[in-house]
């Protein structure tokens, strides 16, 4: 059974830093993909960043480029996204989601697996 749990979310104001992981579980880790997206109220879901676990190479939305920072950690399976500078914008449902294949990690790329989400919400 394939679980993706993220942790991490919260409230900060804006300026400030949270760090998000996603622990997978039931998914051939070191290559696939990994990502990591947000939806806003209202709003369509949108990609924030992504990792092609293979290699580490990383993909970066141009409205986070700079600010977001993804990771992962092979041997624990998990992968965390640092968030600084953090904006009223910025503020989202924050999804992980997993491919079961690896290859060039875009954000339009299937994605199969998907967690619950983790709130984030940046105050001005």
């Amino acid at each position: 059974q394939v679980q993706l749990v993220e942790s991490g979310g919260g409230s900060v104001q804006a300026g400030g830093s949270l760090t998000l992981s996603c622990a997978v579980s039931g998914v051939t880790y070191g290559n696939n993909c990994m990502g990591w997206f947000r939806q806003a109220p209202g709003k369509e879901r949108e990609g924030v960043t992504s990792i092609a676990t293979v290699f580490g190479s990383t993909i970066y939305a141009d409205s986070v480029k700079g600010r977001f920072t993804i990771s992962q950690d092979k041997a624990k399976k998990t992968v965390n996204l640092q968030m600084n500078s953090l904006k009223p914008q910025d503020t989202a449902m924050y999804y992980c989601a997993a491919t079961s294949w690896g290859g060039s990690c875009s954000f339009r790329i299937r994605y199969d697996y998907w967690g619950q989400g983790t709130q984030v919400t940046v105050s001005s």
